[in-house]
């Protein structure tokens, strides 16, 4: 399982998440101690927003800890909205283009977890795509083809529902190919406005999702940074989160058809 902190509030140092806290991003790629691999180093990736509506982006396939590069950016660049990645393979090859984030035009993603049976469930959802988005694919990881059929169900109007509409599509082809659905899906994404995440599994078992204020802003993450146990709040199974101008939400999440109750939701204060 991969590892991964994303940001949005005032412009802040990719350091503050990246290589400064104690338990950092770069820390957790050698040294997870809520995954089931501590090591995390087929590759890193940051993708991060500033005065052009299309984020930049640098990744590598060496591990994070044996980056230079990736210290001294992350000391440099400050941003109000950036996400960041150490991938610990689980499907598809240690090269750069399978290394997240993952962008397509204004967006971001990048994800944690894996889809059981996917070579089965590739050629199926690939065929889902337009020819812009079929041909956007660099890579051959189930990630990235997940994050090109949310934008084809309508990512850029409606970033949650779109999602919901993915994964109800990807269970439904394991039920009807395979005969059996494992999916497992923690996800952040972004459009450089709101910062969105989403933290799902069929088994209950979704990767480690943590949020806490940082700053003027929050941050969520897959462990938390420090040891301070009361700042941070673990974000529960079946959950989608939005980061935005009107604060921090979350709300539950659902496969396919989201039902007309209103959600619950939890506000965190700053």
């Amino acid at each position: 399982m991969c590892r991964w902190a994303a940001y949005r509030g005032d412009p802040l140092y990719l350091e503050e998440l990246v290589s400064s806290p104690a338990h950092s991003l770069i820390e957790q790629s050698h040294c997870a101690t809520r995954a089931k691999t501590a090591t995390n180093g087929d590759g890193f990736g940051i993708a991060w927003y500033g005065d052009r509506p299309e984020p930049g982006r640098y990744r590598d396939i060496l591990p994070a800890w044996s980056d230079c590069n990736l210290k001294s950016l992350a000391r440099q660049i400050r941003s109000p909205l950036f996400l960041a990645h150490v991938r610990a393979a689980t499907g598809g090859g240690t090269r750069r283009d399978n290394c997240h984030p993952f962008t397509h035009g204004i967006w971001s993603f990048m994800h944690n977890g894996q889809i059981s049976g996917f070579e089965r469930l590739r050629r199926p959802m690939e065929a889902m795509l337009d020819d812009e988005l079929f041909n956007a694919r660099g890579g051959t990881t189930d990630s990235e083809l997940m994050f090109l059929l949310a934008l084809q169900f309508g990512l850029r109007e409606a970033p949650i529902a779109a999602m919901a509409e993915m994964v109800g599509v990807v269970e439904d082809l394991a039920e009807n190919l395979i005969g059996s659905i494992l999916l497992r899906f923690t996800a952040a994404f972004s459009d450089g406005n709101a910062l969105y995440a989403i933290r799902y599994a069929t088994d209950r078992k979704a990767p480690t999702l943590y949020a806490s204020p940082v700053g003027a802003g929050y941050c969520l993450v897959s462990e938390p940074l420090n040891d301070d146990g009361d700042a941070w709040a673990e974000i529960p199974n079946g959950s989608a989160v939005t980061i935005g101008k009107n604060g921090f939400d979350v709300a539950d999440f659902r496969p396919e058809k989201r039902s007309g109750a209103k959600p619950q939701r939890v506000a965190i204060s700053a």
